[in-house]
């Protein structure tokens, strides 16, 4: 019937008509959307366009260029040596990671977006398209790496517990990476070194299982990184600069090595936060659950390249003899904090 009153107003040249009733058939038929119908309308009427859906598109553009500024500018941190290249690969893994975006039941309104999801999928579409006749195999893979169900069976198998310790491998190894860039970059400041660091527990070992939530545990004080370890106990970590360290890490003092005066400053505010802890201990552990009583620290302070004229070996056989004279604190440079953590994913540190 559309049809035929286009052909009819054409043949008295109703042009307006039959833009009208062309619009019409275009929507019926799917090759436009509402949206677009309801602004073509709007014009033809009175001349005034529907602003709602022009603020809601540029609303949706500033968000996501909003968003792109800030993830370019937290990679450029962590990875102040990338070109362009490497943002387009991690801006092209965030996109395809997106697709498995979760809305967590516990946080409503909040969504997340789990990184290595698209890996999964990719390697379970495969599996699906070789092995078993599946209509939508990406659809197949979309739903299983999104259900923690079938997440857990799948680990469940060997196979499974594999890939996903491999998976676990390259994320660790990529982070230790990125990590060391920062560590060895002569500008890096604390809170560079800091958002390197956050989210990497593994790094101080496998006697921590996590990141406590909160930083301000007493008042006046802000820990850099507050670790938990197995035994619910409270480790704090105070991070100095790394190889923008200004001044050296060792003295000859009586025919020996020893830490400087700035070695001893780090230590002494390591301290000072453990005694808050342990004034503050009753109240944390009712209020936050954490244990404080055993805390314990470790200060990350330089590295060998700002003491060029002192050997690697004798700046960390100083800082060991100094630790095993000091309770409850641990000084530690952050090359032979990056070095072990690179040990214990079986690689060879760089000499």
């Amino acid at each position: 019937m559309l049809e035929a009153v286009r052909l009819r107003a054409a043949d008295i040249g109703e042009w307006q008509v039959v833009r009208l009733v062309q619009d019409s058939l275009d929507y019926a038929e799917g090759r436009i959307l509402q949206p677009d119908l309801n602004d073509r309308y709007r014009l033809f009427q009175d001349g005034v366009r529907n602003t709602n859906l022009q603020k809601g598109v540029g609303n949706v553009l500033r968000t996501g260029f909003t968003f792109a500024a800030e993830a370019s500018r937290e990679y450029a941190e962590a990875n102040p040596r990338a070109g362009v290249e490497d943002l387009i690969t991690y801006f092209n893994s965030l996109a395809e990671d997106a697709r498995f975006l979760e809305a967590p039941e516990d946080r409503p309104g909040r969504y997340r977006v789990l990184r290595g999801r698209a890996e999964i999928a990719v390697w379970l579409e495969r599996v699906l398209k070789e092995r078993l006749d599946i209509e939508d195999p990406e659809e197949a893979a979309r739903r299983i790496v999104t259900s923690p169900e079938a997440v857990a069976l799948l680990a469940a198998d060997s196979q499974g517990q594999m890939l996903f310790r491999a998976a676990e491998l390259q994320r660790r190894a990529a982070g230790l990476e990125a990590l060391r860039k920062v560590v060895e970059d002569t500008t890096a400041s604390e809170h560079a070194l800091q958002r390197a660091l956050e989210g990497q527990h593994w790094i101080f070992g496998g006697r921590f299982v996590g990141e406590a939530a909160h930083r301000r545990l007493v008042p006046g004080d802000e820990v850099d990184i507050p670790l938990i370890r197995g035994d619910g106990a409270l480790h704090v970590v105070e991070l100095k600069r790394a190889a923008s360290l200004v001044g050296p890490l060792v003295k000859r003092y009586r025919g020996s090595w020893v830490p400087t005066a700035q070695v001893h400053d780090a230590v002494g505010q390591a301290v000072n936060y453990l005694v808050g802890l342990d004034e503050n201990r009753h109240r944390l552990r009712e209020e936050l659950g954490i244990e404080t009583r055993r805390a314990s620290a470790i200060v990350l302070i330089g590295h060998p390249s700002v003491q060029p004229s002192v050997s690697e070996e004798s700046i960390n056989e100083a800082l060991r003899t100094f630790n095993t004279h000091v309770n409850r604190v641990e000084v530690l440079t952050y090359k032979e904090l990056v070095d072990n953590a690179e040990r214990s994913l079986g690689g060879k540190p760089p000499t």
